[in-house]
């Protein structure tokens, strides 16, 4: 070995304990790039399908990731505010819902679409394709709807997550299966790149739309 890299890692060793430095050099590693598909720019009604409800049983969703009155939750590419808006009444006027995305149009169309619903509740945010920008322990919850396979960098968007998340908070993942291009993308991918983020995946369901294609996980912060 290098005598110079050998004295900077004996150093950084006593510096900062071994288990930060396991944990800088995770953080430090490049994420490796895959394909992704381009994020929806169009109708932003396009996502208020009739039947919707019933064909993603958001009902039986919301249960799965403890919603309730007071729960503050994260609605990560909400674009329409579909799922915002059935988060806002499940956790009434003492939760919160924050409705993130990166397009300053759905920013918009959300802003506008809470006030015209009386949903007080419901905080928009303009968002970077990295980063949340959630305010720092704030969420109970937060869900990803058919959104995973636009994200280009998953990991490091999932590490800049983790500062918001409380303890216990619960994330979930619905997409369907795919090759990061056709808007779907494989569970096993989605699974391995939580877990590189510091994840751990605590629950997987089927029960959405029940096509054999869709899926339902759910991960929290790795111990």
């Amino acid at each position: 070995m290098n005598l110079r890299v050998l004295v900077l890692t004996l150093l950084l060793i006593c510096s900062f304990g071994r288990s930060n430095i396991r944990s800088w050099a995770q953080a430090a590693a490049p994420e490796t790039h895959r394909k992704t598909s381009e994020p929806y720019t169009g109708d932003l009604s396009v996502f208020e399908s009739a039947g919707r409800d019933q064909r993603l049983q958001i009902e039986r969703v919301m249960d799965v990731l403890g919603l309730g009155p007071g729960k503050q939750v994260a609605d990560i590419g909400a674009g329409s505010g579909w799922f915002t808006v059935r988060a806002a009444k499940r956790v009434g006027g003492l939760g919160v819902v924050y409705a993130v995305d990166i397009s300053p149009e759905a920013e918009r169309y959300i802003t506008d679409r809470a006030r015209k619903e009386k949903l007080n509740n419901v905080t928009a945010v303009l968002s970077t394709p990295d980063d949340p920008k959630l305010p720092a322990g704030s969420v109970d919850a937060v869900l990803l709807l058919k959104t995973y396979h636009e994200v280009a960098h998953p990991v490091t968007l999932l590490r800049n997550l983790r500062s918001a998340l409380r303890a216990g908070a619960k994330v979930g993942v619905i997409d369907r299966n795919g090759n990061g291009q056709d808007h779907g993308i494989e569970k096993d991918v989605v699974i391995g790149e939580a877990k590189d983020a510091g994840y751990r995946l605590s629950e997987q369901y089927d029960f959405v739309k029940g096509d054999n294609m869709d899926y339902f996980l759910v991960f929290t912060v790795a111990e």
